[in-house]
């Protein structure tokens, strides 16, 4: 079965949000990303300097990956599109930096991370989000970003009603501190124990590493926000975008990212979700179950066609990293593309020529 076939209206989706996409997402995310390129030049610590302007550049896929929810409502939102933005610039900036070696990685970690709960709740106060970071003048560049994010939040019709989940997912994203504690059998229990406590009703259903797989992305936040958008976004609406990202597309997200860096973590020590599957015909074909899932819940969603290009731009995005067409991962990667469908061989080769004309193939 096809989860994403071409059919008429998801071709009409196709083309209409490529046309958006190319006329308004793009050059609208280049003139933010300068924006805040500038603002992360004039960062007084030469570190995290390095970070902020590094994370701009090698990241920039997961920026215009970001703004493709703005495809999800009906109408072009210049207020959405530079908050997700400036929340995945955020994102990308403190996953670089909490790498950075501290005296207590686990606190300055989930210190760091308050930004991201911190930028959905308006009103919140800011905290002393570099207290554990040994680098710490960054001449105000990660408050700027939370209280940018803050104040386009109030500006989303519906946002009051997404807010909640939009903030436990958030929190959900801490997990990824556990994944740089440097002893595996602490850090794997503390994961356990994670999935246990945030997914009580999923456990039967899928692996522990699996559901911390999928907390750790932030794409059920984009989501919620972009439905935040429409103020006639029902409490049906909410829950069942909130289920669909919360598992099956963010865990496609995370999972194939792992997929796709085999070679990296196993080179570097970095934890690899891929690496807990029994072997790797067995972590392919769940993958592909996971992703073609995920195919089918998007297109399930009310505008459907539209959540089908975000779940089939996930693929693509990772598949078209050159490791993917390596020879040990290119029959693997093959069948991964063919479980998600029709869609996502269209949009492969689209990512493939932005990641040539950005120089990131390997990023």
């Amino acid at each position: 079965m096809n989860p994403t076939s071409l059919g008429p209206k998801q071709l009409g989706a196709l083309c209409a949000v490529a046309f958006r996409e190319l006329t308004w997402t793009l050059p609208n995310v280049r003139r933010e990303v300068d924006r805040w390129r500038q603002h992360a030049a004039a960062i007084p610590d030469p570190t995290l300097r390095e970070d902020a302007m590094t994370s701009l550049h090698s990241e920039r896929l997961n920026l215009e990956g970001a703004a493709l929810f703005t495809s999800l409502p009906r109408h072009r939102d210049l207020n959405l599109l530079r908050l997700t933005v400036t929340y995945q610039v955020a994102l990308d900036y403190l996953d670089r930096t909490s790498e950075r070696l501290t005296a207590d990685p686990i606190s300055n970690g989930r210190q760091l991370h308050l930004a991201l709960t911190e930028a959905l709740d308006p009103g919140a106060p800011l905290s002393d989000y570099y207290r554990y970071h040994d680098w710490q003048d960054d001449g105000g560049y990660l408050a700027a970003l939370v209280r940018s994010c803050q104040r386009r939040c109030l500006d989303l019709p519906a946002y009051a009603r997404v807010r909640a989940h939009a903030l436990r997912a958030a929190r959900r994203v801490d997990v990824q501190i556990l994944n740089h504690d440097p002893q595996p059998v602490r850090r794997d229990l503390a994961l356990r124990e994670f999935a246990a406590r945030e997914f009580p009703h999923l456990v039967d259903d899928a692996h522990w590493f699996e559901l911390t797989a999928a907390a750790s992305s932030t794409v059920v936040v984009h989501a919620l926000l972009a439905l935040a958008c429409d103020p006639a976004a029902t409490d049906r609406d909410i829950l069942d975008t909130d289920a669909a990202y919360s598992f099956a597309i963010c865990a496609a997200s995370t999972l194939l990212d792992s997929f796709v860096d085999q070679r990296e973590d196993a080179a570097s020590g970095n934890h690899s979700y891929i690496a807990h599957y029994d072997d790797p015909d067995t972590a392919a074909r769940r993958v592909a179950e996971i992703v073609a899932d995920s195919c089918r819940q998007a297109r399930a969603l009310n505008r459907g066609s539209r959540h089908a290009l975000v779940a089939g731009g996930i693929v693509a995005m990772y598949l078209s990293k050159d490791d993917a067409r390596s020879p040990d991962l290119r029959p693997a990667a093959q069948a991964i593309l063919r479980a998600a469908g029709t869609l996502p061989r269209v949009q492969l080769p689209i990512m493939r020529c932005m990641r040539l004309l950005r120089g990131l193939g390997s990023a």
